[in-house]
């Protein structure tokens, strides 16, 4: 990275609660950086103190964009070497924070993208299950709530999901996935929305039908109890502009 891009890693506000999954890795990580090294040798600095994680092609590795032959799509270039990738922005940084927390995950994504290419190609569109791992991989939350919660959400009953049912938040899970998400997030707004799905069982529940089906749900996660100070007034939920009532 930069000299300017690791002083922004190093000043990510690690505090965060959306970075809560992500903020040991971010912090260690961040340390590498403070040596001057390239973002991706950071990483693998990273990962080589910890445990493999193997792809189809190998362990994975992080690398220089440059590594890329022209003409090869991202995600199979990943599953052809194990390698991704990596720029020096945090927006890569976000990406590679994601492959540490959750490989199984990014892996399972990861062959299902090399899937759709092997079958039909790289053409002028991505096709719907493409666009919806796509979708997925940048803006994704997993989510795992009381049904009291999830109701709400899925009729967009806003004053029931986050002032009625508000102590409920505290038996649900949240984990913000999706790297451009997270990127978005450094610079909060209250209109950031992440797109919601079940937290799976297992990666393997992730199935190009599943995608195909877009069965997410919105959520603007600055509303999201002890997420962001202004939401302790009701009225911030009293916005139309961000929290939308349900379509028909």
């Amino acid at each position: 990275m930069t000299a300017r891009s690791a002083r922004a890693a190093s000043q990510l506000d690690w505090a965060a609660p959306w970075l809560a999954p992500y903020r040991e890795g971010g912090q260690r990580v961040a340390s590498s950086l403070a040596d001057g090294r390239p973002l991706a040798q950071a990483l693998n600095v990273v990962l080589a103190s910890g445990p493999a994680f193997p792809l189809a092609a190998g362990p994975l590795r992080f690398v220089d964009p440059d590594e890329q032959p022209p003409g090869e799509a991202y995600e199979a270039f990943i599953a052809r070497t194990a390698c991704v990738p990596t720029r020096d922005n945090l927006h890569d940084l976000f990406n590679a924070l994601v492959w540490l927390r959750f490989p199984a995950l990014k892996r399972r994504l990861n062959e299902l993208q090399a899937e759709q290419i092997a079958q039909a190609g790289v053409g002028a569109t991505r096709g719907a299950v493409r666009d919806a791992l796509t979708l997925f991989d940048e803006n994704a939350a997993l989510w795992r709530a009381p049904p009291c919660l999830v109701g709400a959400l899925r009729v967009r009953d806003w004053h029931a999901l986050f002032v009625t049912h508000r102590s409920a938040w505290r038996d649900a899970q949240l984990m913000l996935f999706g790297h451009a998400l997270l990127d978005k997030l450094t610079q909060p707004r209250k209109a950031i929305t992440a797109h919601l799905w079940p937290m799976p069982d297992a990666p393997e529940a992730l199935t190009p039908e599943l995608f195909a089906s877009k069965s997410y749900l919105p959520l603007p996660v600055l509303g999201v109890p002890g997420w962001w100070p202004a939401n302790e007034s009701e009225g911030f939920y009293d916005d139309p502009g961000v929290f939308r009532a349900a379509r028909g």
